[in-house]
């Protein structure tokens, strides 16, 4: 009985990851995974109050945004590398009339992935 309920498991898990993948083609979004969500999981794995762990999360965010700021680079260890850079301003064109406009210059946030998290995904 045991080695035919196992067997029947196996199978459930196959049709989910089939199931994933199918939907992954289809256009179907992924979940979206949250601080809250995050931060829940963190307060489950180590003990610790959903509210303690969730503030962590938010002062996390905030200091990087801080570093950020001040044109800091950071690198996470197994995840990769957030920086911000300057993009100069350039000529585009409008897509509706063709009329050249002038793009002022800006400042985007660049992630450049580890490569331990290239390659486990």
């Amino acid at each position: 009985m045991a080695k035919l309920m196992a067997k029947k498991a196996a199978p459930a898990k196959v049709a989910a990851k089939t199931a994933a993948k199918t939907a992954a083609k289809a256009g179907v979004k992924a979940p979206t995974i949250t601080l809250r969500i995050l931060g829940a999981s963190l307060a489950e794995t180590h003990n610790v109050p959903k509210k303690q762990a969730n503030q962590m999360l938010e002062d996390l965010v905030g200091m990087l945004t801080k570093h950020l700021k001040k044109g800091d680079r950071i690198r996470m260890a197994g995840l990769g590398i957030l920086q911000v850079r300057k993009r100069p301003a350039r000529m585009g064109r409008n897509p509706a009339t063709g009329e050249a406009i002038k793009i002022k210059a800006s400042k985007k946030i660049a992630f450049r992935a580890s490569k331990e998290l290239k390659e486990s995904v």
